[in-house]
């Protein structure tokens, strides 16, 4: 009993070793460095939204997913963008009914 007790502990030790190599070797699998605690990669410009700064958006992983408040954000900072630009379609369409 107590020889299969020590090649119990030997192998969860080797396999332990065996894991942190690998972790170490190959990392944990992500294309970016993790962020410091409490930063955040979600950047959008002040104006003039894009799409090419939409998929350049970035989220911080958390342990569920997403982290909720920056999509929230984002989606926020979007529709906002969305409006005015409609408004100001509607703005000029407007003008150019009145003048024509």
């Amino acid at each position: 009993m107590t020889t299969a007790l020590i090649y119990l502990v030997i192998m969860l030790l080797v396999a332990a070793v065996v894991f942190l190599l690998a972790a170490v070797v190959f990392g944990r699998g992500e294309e970016l460095a993790p962020l410091p605690p409490g930063s955040s990669p979600t950047r959008l410009p002040v104006r003039d939204i894009t799409g090419e700064d939409v998929r350049k958006v970035r989220f911080q992983l958390v342990l569920r997913g997403y982290k909720m408040s920056e999509v929230d954000w984002v989606m926020g900072r979007l529709g906002a963008e969305i409006d005015e630009l409609r408004a100001r379609v509607a703005e000029l369409e407007s003008e150019r009914q009145t003048s024509g």
